[in-house]
């Protein structure tokens, strides 16, 4: 039998996760350079160099995101540490950068509306899901289409700042499209959460 099949391995850390690894400790890395140039920009002698290292390793992080997926698929590393991590590392990246780029000095930083959306949605999500485990005794997050396009516009909108593109109307639409449908997924999956509830015959209420 080949060393790679036996129970050593499947406890192992494949190369997936150690990309996926990789990415949460990238995440640091960004916000230092992300801090350290709102610093530089509060001083009135922003150092580009901060915010282009910042930018380099937002951009190495997304793309480790889709390269661990990628060999996770193609030499099927799947494991239980990988499917708990990725969308950790993921989530973890997308707020530190939404964090960041609204209480740092960012010029043309995200207003702090739409963070408080977005973190309220995401706080919501996991409290929900804990309760509906807690409760039904499983939970199953569908990922839903409002829930994708709220993701989108929000990568627009943190490259839009990152990248310092020009304040406008086109950038103030995004805003709008991006916490319209952050707050839209937000009903979905709670509703969702109450249907799954009902269906395990834990979300209706006793009749007298």
């Amino acid at each position: 039998m080949n060393k790679s099949d036996g129970p050593s391995s499947k406890r192992s850390i494949t190369t997936a996760t150690k990309i996926t690894i990789g990415r949460l400790l990238l995440i640091p890395v960004f916000v230092g350079f992300a801090v350290h140039y709102g610093q530089t920009v509060s001083e009135g002698k922003p150092v580009e160099l901060y915010r282009w290292l910042a930018v380099a390793t937002f951009i190495l992080a997304s793309v480790s995101d889709a390269l661990d997926g990628y060999i996770a698929r193609k030499f099927n590393q799947h494991s239980r540490l990988g499917k708990i991590l990725d969308p950790a590392a993921d989530k973890g990246l997308m707020l530190a950068a939404v964090i960041t780029l609204t209480f740092s000095s960012w010029p043309g930083g995200l207003p702090l509306w739409l963070t408080t959306i977005i973190i309220s949605r995401d706080v919501l999500l996991i409290l929900g899901a804990l309760l509906l485990n807690h409760v039904a005794g499983h939970v199953r997050i569908r990922a839903h289409w409002t829930g994708k396009v709220a993701t989108c516009f929000q990568m627009v909108l943190l490259a839009w700042v990152m990248l310092q593109f020009p304040e406008g109307v086109l950038k103030q639409v995004i805003l709008a499209i991006a916490g319209t449908f952050t707050f839209l997924s937000a009903v979905l999956y709670v509703t969702d959460g109450i249907h799954q509830a009902q269906a395990s015959g834990h979300g209706e209420a006793e009749n007298d």
